[in-house]
Protein backbone atom coordinates (compact mmCIF):
# COMPACT_ATOMS: atom_id res chain seq x y z
CA UNK A 1 0.00 0.00 0.00
CA UNK A 2 1.43 3.41 -0.98
CA UNK A 3 1.68 6.38 1.37
CA UNK A 4 -1.39 8.19 0.00
CA UNK A 5 -3.64 5.13 0.42
CA UNK A 6 -2.28 4.48 3.92
CA UNK A 7 -3.03 8.06 4.95
CA UNK A 8 -6.55 7.81 3.51
CA UNK A 9 -7.15 4.89 5.89
CA UNK A 10 -5.78 6.84 8.82
CA UNK A 11 -2.41 5.09 8.60
CA UNK A 12 -3.69 2.00 10.44
CA UNK A 13 -2.33 -0.51 7.91
CA UNK A 14 1.21 -1.40 9.07
CA UNK A 15 3.96 -1.15 6.47
CA UNK A 16 7.40 -2.73 6.60
CA UNK A 17 10.97 -1.39 6.40
CA UNK A 18 11.04 0.68 9.59
CA UNK A 19 13.86 1.39 12.03
CA UNK A 20 12.59 2.03 15.54
CA UNK A 21 14.06 3.07 18.87
CA UNK A 22 12.04 3.09 22.08
CA UNK A 23 12.77 6.14 24.24
CA UNK A 24 11.90 6.21 27.94
CA UNK A 25 11.22 9.64 29.41
CA UNK A 26 12.54 13.05 28.53
CA UNK A 27 15.98 11.88 29.67
CA UNK A 28 16.13 9.78 26.49
CA UNK A 29 13.90 11.84 24.18
CA UNK A 30 15.34 15.32 24.64
CA UNK A 31 18.97 14.43 23.75
CA UNK A 32 17.68 12.49 20.73
CA UNK A 33 15.65 15.51 19.58
CA UNK A 34 18.61 17.83 20.09
CA UNK A 35 20.92 15.50 18.13
CA UNK A 36 18.46 15.32 15.25
CA UNK A 37 17.81 19.08 15.22
CA UNK A 38 21.50 19.90 15.33
CA UNK A 39 22.02 17.66 12.28
CA UNK A 40 19.01 19.08 10.37
CA UNK A 41 19.77 20.58 6.98
CA UNK A 42 16.41 21.73 5.64
CA UNK A 43 13.38 21.44 7.95
CA UNK A 44 12.30 20.76 11.52
CA UNK A 45 8.62 20.53 12.46
CA UNK A 46 7.49 20.08 16.07
CA UNK A 47 4.11 19.73 17.79
CA UNK A 48 3.55 19.38 21.52
CA UNK A 49 0.88 19.88 24.14
CA UNK A 50 3.22 21.27 26.83
CA UNK A 51 6.41 23.16 26.05
CA UNK A 52 7.96 24.16 29.36
CA UNK A 53 10.85 26.53 28.75
CA UNK A 54 12.81 25.48 31.84
CA UNK A 55 15.15 22.75 33.02
CA UNK A 56 15.98 19.93 30.59
CA UNK A 57 13.27 20.89 28.06
CA UNK A 58 15.16 24.14 27.52
CA UNK A 59 17.74 22.20 25.51
CA UNK A 60 15.11 21.52 22.84
CA UNK A 61 14.15 25.22 22.63
CA UNK A 62 17.82 26.04 22.18
CA UNK A 63 18.26 23.39 19.48
CA UNK A 64 15.30 24.82 17.56
CA UNK A 65 16.86 28.26 17.84
CA UNK A 66 20.23 27.00 16.54
CA UNK A 67 18.62 25.20 13.61
CA UNK A 68 16.67 28.27 12.49
CA UNK A 69 19.71 30.51 12.89
CA UNK A 70 21.66 28.44 10.36
CA UNK A 71 18.85 28.59 7.80
CA UNK A 72 16.75 25.50 8.58
CA UNK A 73 13.00 26.01 8.19
CA UNK A 74 11.67 25.53 11.74
CA UNK A 75 7.93 25.35 12.49
CA UNK A 76 6.55 24.79 15.99
CA UNK A 77 2.93 24.32 17.09
CA UNK A 78 1.99 24.29 20.78
CA UNK A 79 -1.40 23.87 22.42
CA UNK A 80 -3.16 26.98 23.68
CA UNK A 81 -4.03 25.42 27.05
CA UNK A 82 -1.14 23.02 27.67
CA UNK A 83 1.48 25.65 26.81
CA UNK A 84 -0.43 28.90 26.51
CA UNK A 85 1.65 31.81 25.33
CA UNK A 86 5.34 31.29 24.66
CA UNK A 87 7.43 33.24 27.21
CA UNK A 88 8.43 36.74 26.01
CA UNK A 89 12.16 35.97 26.15
CA UNK A 90 11.67 33.03 23.81
CA UNK A 91 9.34 34.88 21.45
CA UNK A 92 12.18 37.37 21.00
CA UNK A 93 14.90 34.73 20.67
CA UNK A 94 12.94 32.56 18.27
CA UNK A 95 11.88 35.55 16.18
CA UNK A 96 15.48 36.71 15.92
CA UNK A 97 16.62 33.23 14.85
CA UNK A 98 13.76 32.73 12.39
CA UNK A 99 11.71 30.10 14.22
CA UNK A 100 8.06 30.23 13.16
CA UNK A 101 5.41 29.11 15.68
CA UNK A 102 1.68 28.95 16.13
CA UNK A 103 -0.59 28.39 19.13
CA UNK A 104 -3.39 25.87 18.57
CA UNK A 105 -6.87 26.94 19.78
CA UNK A 106 -5.74 29.58 22.30
CA UNK A 107 -8.90 29.45 24.42
CA UNK A 108 -8.94 31.71 27.48
CA UNK A 109 -11.31 32.44 30.35
CA UNK A 110 -14.97 31.79 29.59
CA UNK A 111 -14.07 30.31 26.20
CA UNK A 112 -12.77 27.24 28.01
CA UNK A 113 -16.34 26.58 29.12
CA UNK A 114 -17.42 26.17 25.51
CA UNK A 115 -17.10 22.73 23.82
CA UNK A 116 -14.92 24.21 21.09
CA UNK A 117 -12.36 25.07 23.76
CA UNK A 118 -12.11 21.41 24.76
CA UNK A 119 -10.58 20.44 21.42
CA UNK A 120 -6.89 20.32 22.12
CA UNK A 121 -3.66 19.52 20.29
CA UNK A 122 -2.49 16.67 22.51
CA UNK A 123 -0.19 14.81 20.11
CA UNK A 124 3.58 14.99 20.41
CA UNK A 125 5.26 14.79 17.01
CA UNK A 126 8.49 15.89 15.39
CA UNK A 127 9.88 15.35 11.91
CA UNK A 128 13.36 16.30 10.75
CA UNK A 129 14.34 16.68 7.09
CA UNK A 130 11.45 14.45 6.07
CA UNK A 131 13.49 11.40 7.08
CA UNK A 132 13.33 11.04 10.84
CA UNK A 133 10.24 11.24 13.06
CA UNK A 134 9.40 11.13 16.77
CA UNK A 135 6.03 10.22 18.25
CA UNK A 136 4.92 9.49 21.80
CA UNK A 137 3.34 10.80 24.96
CA UNK A 138 6.24 12.83 26.34
CA UNK A 139 5.66 16.56 26.69
CA UNK A 140 8.57 18.98 26.55
CA UNK A 141 8.64 19.02 30.33
CA UNK A 142 11.38 17.91 32.69
CA UNK A 143 10.91 14.36 34.03
CA UNK A 144 11.33 15.56 37.62
CA UNK A 145 8.97 18.55 37.44
CA UNK A 146 5.17 18.78 37.42
CA UNK A 147 3.48 22.12 36.61
CA UNK A 148 0.87 21.62 39.34
CA UNK A 149 2.75 19.60 41.95
CA UNK A 150 6.29 20.93 41.70
CA UNK A 151 9.43 18.81 42.11
CA UNK A 152 9.15 15.02 41.79
CA UNK A 153 11.31 12.56 43.70
CA UNK A 154 11.25 10.07 40.82
CA UNK A 155 10.92 10.67 37.07
CA UNK A 156 7.56 10.64 35.34
CA UNK A 157 6.93 7.37 33.47
CA UNK A 158 6.42 7.97 29.77
CA UNK A 159 7.60 6.77 26.37
CA UNK A 160 8.25 7.91 22.81
CA UNK A 161 9.54 6.23 19.67
CA UNK A 162 12.08 7.43 17.10
CA UNK A 163 11.32 6.23 13.57
CA UNK A 164 12.84 5.95 10.14
CA UNK A 165 10.75 4.51 7.35
CA UNK A 166 7.52 5.01 5.40
CA UNK A 167 5.46 6.42 8.26
CA UNK A 168 7.78 9.45 8.44
CA UNK A 169 5.96 10.62 5.29
CA UNK A 170 2.68 10.29 7.19
CA UNK A 171 4.00 12.34 10.11
CA UNK A 172 5.24 15.04 7.75
CA UNK A 173 1.97 15.08 5.86
CA UNK A 174 -0.27 15.45 8.92
CA UNK A 175 1.96 18.11 10.46
CA UNK A 176 2.06 20.06 7.20
CA UNK A 177 -1.72 19.93 6.94
CA UNK A 178 -2.14 21.32 10.45
CA UNK A 179 0.48 24.03 9.95
CA UNK A 180 -1.23 25.36 6.87
CA UNK A 181 -4.66 25.01 8.41
CA UNK A 182 -3.46 27.39 11.11
CA UNK A 183 -2.66 29.91 8.40
CA UNK A 184 -5.45 31.19 6.17
CA UNK A 185 -7.96 29.18 4.16
CA UNK A 186 -6.32 30.54 1.02
CA UNK A 187 -2.94 29.19 2.04
CA UNK A 188 -4.51 25.85 2.96
CA UNK A 189 -5.95 25.53 -0.54
CA UNK A 190 -2.61 26.38 -2.12
CA UNK A 191 -0.38 24.05 -0.11
CA UNK A 192 0.99 20.92 -1.76
CA UNK A 193 2.11 18.67 1.09
CA UNK A 194 3.56 16.02 -1.26
CA UNK A 195 5.48 18.69 -3.15
CA UNK A 196 6.70 20.20 0.11
CA UNK A 197 8.10 16.87 1.23
CA UNK A 198 9.80 16.32 -2.13
CA UNK A 199 11.39 19.78 -1.89
CA UNK A 200 12.61 19.08 1.62
CA UNK A 201 14.22 15.85 0.52
CA UNK A 202 15.82 17.46 -2.51
CA UNK A 203 17.53 19.99 -0.25
CA UNK A 204 18.45 17.36 2.29
CA UNK A 205 20.03 15.15 -0.40
CA UNK A 206 22.15 17.95 -1.84
CA UNK A 207 25.60 16.94 -0.73
CA UNK A 208 24.57 15.90 2.77
CA UNK A 209 25.97 12.71 4.18
CA UNK A 210 23.33 10.32 5.53
CA UNK A 211 23.06 10.39 9.31
CA UNK A 212 22.28 7.34 11.44
CA UNK A 213 20.02 8.13 14.36
CA UNK A 214 18.40 4.88 15.36
CA UNK A 215 19.07 1.22 15.99
CA UNK A 216 17.79 -0.96 13.19
CA UNK A 217 15.06 -3.30 14.36
CA UNK A 218 15.08 -5.36 11.16
CA UNK A 219 13.80 -4.99 7.62
CA UNK A 220 10.57 -6.77 8.50
CA UNK A 221 9.44 -4.31 11.17
CA UNK A 222 5.94 -3.16 10.37
CA UNK A 223 4.59 0.07 11.81
CA UNK A 224 1.84 2.59 11.21
CA UNK A 225 0.91 6.08 12.35
CA UNK A 226 -2.69 6.13 13.60
CA UNK A 227 -4.32 9.53 14.09
CA UNK A 228 -7.39 10.92 15.81
CA UNK A 229 -8.78 14.28 14.79
CA UNK A 230 -12.13 16.02 14.46
CA UNK A 231 -12.34 15.69 10.69
CA UNK A 232 -11.43 12.42 8.97
CA UNK A 233 -10.26 10.14 11.77
CA UNK A 234 -12.68 10.70 14.63
CA UNK A 235 -12.59 7.17 16.11
CA UNK A 236 -9.50 5.69 14.47
CA UNK A 237 -7.29 5.10 17.52
CA UNK A 238 -10.12 3.58 19.55
CA UNK A 239 -11.05 1.32 16.61
CA UNK A 240 -7.50 -0.01 16.29
CA UNK A 241 -7.38 -0.67 20.04
CA UNK A 242 -10.69 -2.55 19.92
CA UNK A 243 -9.60 -4.66 16.96
CA UNK A 244 -6.30 -5.58 18.63
CA UNK A 245 -8.06 -6.47 21.90
CA UNK A 246 -10.52 -8.66 19.98
CA UNK A 247 -7.59 -10.48 18.33
CA UNK A 248 -5.47 -10.91 21.47
CA UNK A 249 -4.84 -14.56 22.35
CA UNK A 250 -3.02 -14.76 25.67
CA UNK A 251 -2.01 -11.43 27.21
CA UNK A 252 -2.71 -7.70 27.11
CA UNK A 253 -0.80 -5.09 29.10
CA UNK A 254 -2.03 -1.50 28.92
CA UNK A 255 -0.36 1.45 30.66
CA UNK A 256 -2.51 4.56 30.53
CA UNK A 257 -2.51 7.75 32.54
CA UNK A 258 -6.23 8.53 32.35
CA UNK A 259 -8.24 5.32 31.91
CA UNK A 260 -11.96 6.01 31.41
CA UNK A 261 -12.95 3.77 28.47
CA UNK A 262 -16.31 4.10 26.77
CA UNK A 263 -18.89 1.33 26.74
CA UNK A 264 -17.62 -0.38 23.57
CA UNK A 265 -14.01 -0.40 24.76
CA UNK A 266 -15.07 -1.67 28.19
CA UNK A 267 -16.96 -4.51 26.56
CA UNK A 268 -14.00 -5.41 24.36
CA UNK A 269 -11.74 -5.74 27.41
CA UNK A 270 -14.30 -7.71 29.43
CA UNK A 271 -14.97 -10.10 26.53
CA UNK A 272 -11.23 -10.69 26.12
CA UNK A 273 -10.84 -11.42 29.83
CA UNK A 274 -13.77 -13.84 29.79
CA UNK A 275 -12.28 -15.85 26.96
CA UNK A 276 -9.10 -16.33 28.99
CA UNK A 277 -6.83 -13.46 27.98
CA UNK A 278 -4.68 -12.25 30.89
CA UNK A 279 -5.18 -8.48 31.08
CA UNK A 280 -3.12 -6.13 33.22
CA UNK A 281 -3.86 -2.41 33.49
CA UNK A 282 -1.07 -0.16 34.79
CA UNK A 283 -2.84 3.03 35.84
CA UNK A 284 -2.21 6.30 37.63
CA UNK A 285 -1.85 5.73 41.36
CA UNK A 286 -1.12 9.30 42.43
CA UNK A 287 -3.74 12.03 42.58
CA UNK A 288 -3.25 14.52 39.74
CA UNK A 289 -6.61 15.90 38.56
CA UNK A 290 -9.95 15.37 40.31
CA UNK A 291 -12.04 14.39 37.30
CA UNK A 292 -9.54 12.02 35.65
CA UNK A 293 -8.44 10.39 38.91
CA UNK A 294 -11.89 9.71 40.29
CA UNK A 295 -13.59 8.89 36.98
CA UNK A 296 -10.88 6.31 36.36
CA UNK A 297 -11.57 4.69 39.73
CA UNK A 298 -15.24 4.43 38.81
CA UNK A 299 -14.11 1.98 36.10
CA UNK A 300 -12.34 -0.36 38.51
CA UNK A 301 -15.40 -2.35 39.57
CA UNK A 302 -16.37 -3.80 36.15
CA UNK A 303 -12.73 -4.48 35.29
CA UNK A 304 -11.94 -6.26 38.53
CA UNK A 305 -15.18 -8.26 38.35
CA UNK A 306 -14.09 -9.57 34.93
CA UNK A 307 -10.79 -10.79 36.37
CA UNK A 308 -8.68 -7.95 34.97
CA UNK A 309 -5.68 -7.07 37.15
CA UNK A 310 -5.20 -3.39 38.01
CA UNK A 311 -1.84 -2.06 39.16
CA UNK A 312 -1.55 1.52 40.39
CA UNK A 313 1.77 3.19 39.65
CA UNK A 314 2.75 5.16 42.74
CA UNK A 315 6.48 5.83 42.36
CA UNK A 316 5.83 9.03 40.40
CA UNK A 317 3.24 10.31 37.94
CA UNK A 318 2.30 7.85 35.21
CA UNK A 319 1.97 9.63 31.89
CA UNK A 320 2.45 6.68 29.52
CA UNK A 321 -0.05 5.78 26.81
CA UNK A 322 1.32 2.42 25.67
CA UNK A 323 0.17 -1.17 25.28
CA UNK A 324 1.49 -4.60 24.33
CA UNK A 325 -0.64 -7.55 23.24
CA UNK A 326 -0.17 -10.79 21.36
CA UNK A 327 -2.27 -11.42 18.24
CA UNK A 328 -2.40 -14.11 15.55
CA UNK A 329 -0.19 -11.82 13.44
CA UNK A 330 2.50 -11.48 16.10
CA UNK A 331 3.12 -9.11 18.97
CA UNK A 332 1.53 -5.68 18.67
CA UNK A 333 2.73 -2.65 20.62
CA UNK A 334 1.63 0.97 20.61
CA UNK A 335 3.35 4.13 21.82
CA UNK A 336 1.60 7.46 21.54
CA UNK A 337 -0.25 10.40 23.02
CA UNK A 338 -3.80 9.04 23.33
CA UNK A 339 -5.27 8.30 26.72
CA UNK A 340 -8.17 5.86 26.86
CA UNK A 341 -10.60 8.52 28.02
CA UNK A 342 -13.26 10.57 26.20
CA UNK A 343 -11.16 13.73 25.94
CA UNK A 344 -8.44 11.91 23.99
CA UNK A 345 -10.68 9.51 22.07
CA UNK A 346 -13.36 12.03 21.08
CA UNK A 347 -12.03 15.60 21.27
CA UNK A 348 -8.24 15.95 21.05
CA UNK A 349 -5.83 15.57 18.17
CA UNK A 350 -3.79 12.47 18.99
CA UNK A 351 -1.15 10.30 17.34
CA UNK A 352 -0.01 6.76 18.15
CA UNK A 353 2.51 4.52 16.44
CA UNK A 354 1.39 0.88 16.27
CA UNK A 355 4.21 -1.63 15.78
CA UNK A 356 4.08 -5.30 14.81
CA UNK A 357 7.45 -6.62 15.93
CA UNK A 358 8.32 -9.15 18.63
CA UNK A 359 11.58 -7.46 19.57
CA UNK A 360 10.11 -4.00 19.99
CA UNK A 361 7.14 -5.37 21.94
CA UNK A 362 9.47 -7.36 24.20
CA UNK A 363 11.54 -4.27 24.96
CA UNK A 364 8.45 -2.24 25.89
CA UNK A 365 7.07 -5.16 27.90
CA UNK A 366 10.31 -5.32 29.93
CA UNK A 367 9.81 -1.72 31.04
CA UNK A 368 6.16 -2.36 31.87
CA UNK A 369 6.86 -5.53 33.85
CA UNK A 370 9.45 -3.66 35.90
CA UNK A 371 6.95 -0.89 36.66
CA UNK A 372 4.26 -3.45 37.52
CA UNK A 373 6.48 -5.62 39.69
CA UNK A 374 8.73 -3.05 41.35
CA UNK A 375 6.91 0.28 41.27
CA UNK A 376 3.19 -0.57 41.37
CA UNK A 377 0.55 -1.62 43.88
CA UNK A 378 -2.05 -4.25 43.03
CA UNK A 379 -5.65 -3.18 43.59
CA UNK A 380 -7.42 -5.92 45.54
CA UNK A 381 -11.07 -6.38 44.51
CA UNK A 382 -12.16 -6.61 48.16
CA UNK A 383 -10.37 -3.42 49.17
CA UNK A 384 -11.88 -1.53 46.23
CA UNK A 385 -15.37 -2.77 47.17
CA UNK A 386 -14.87 -1.51 50.74
CA UNK A 387 -13.90 2.04 49.80
CA UNK A 388 -15.74 4.75 51.72
CA UNK A 389 -19.05 6.28 50.68
CA UNK A 390 -17.31 9.63 50.25
CA UNK A 391 -14.78 8.08 47.84
CA UNK A 392 -17.55 6.29 45.94
CA UNK A 393 -19.44 9.56 45.61
CA UNK A 394 -16.37 11.37 44.29
CA UNK A 395 -15.77 8.55 41.78
CA UNK A 396 -19.26 8.68 40.33
CA UNK A 397 -19.57 12.47 40.42
CA UNK A 398 -16.37 12.71 38.38
CA UNK A 399 -17.52 10.00 35.97
CA UNK A 400 -20.95 11.59 35.53
CA UNK A 401 -19.36 15.00 35.04
CA UNK A 402 -17.06 13.66 32.35
CA UNK A 403 -19.92 11.98 30.49
CA UNK A 404 -22.02 15.14 30.77
CA UNK A 405 -19.24 17.18 29.19
CA UNK A 406 -19.04 14.72 26.33
CA UNK A 407 -22.81 14.91 25.81
CA UNK A 408 -22.63 18.72 25.74
CA UNK A 409 -19.89 18.42 23.12
CA UNK A 410 -22.31 16.39 21.01
CA UNK A 411 -20.46 13.08 21.32
CA UNK A 412 -21.57 9.57 22.26
CA UNK A 413 -19.29 7.53 24.47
Amino acid sequence: MNAAKARAKGGDVPRAEHELTLLKGGAALFPALVEAMDAARSEVMLETYIFDFTRSALTVAEALERAAARGVAVRVVVDGVGTGEIPPEWTRRWAAAGVRWRVFNPARGWRLLMPRGWRRLHRKLCVVDGRLAFCGGINLLDDFHDPNHGALDEPRLDFAVRVRGPLVDDVHHTMTRLWWRLQTARKLRQVDAEGALAAVRAVADAGVEEQTYSRRMGAGVRASLVLRDNFRFRRRIESVYRLAIAQARHEIVIANAYFVPGVTLQRALIRAARRGVKITLLLQGRYEYFMQFHASHAMYGPMLAAGIEIIEYETSFLHAKVAVMDTPHGALATVGSSNLDPFSLLLAREANVFVRDDGFAAELMTHLRHAIGQQGRRVAPGAHARRSLLTRAANWIAYAGMRLMIMIAGKRY
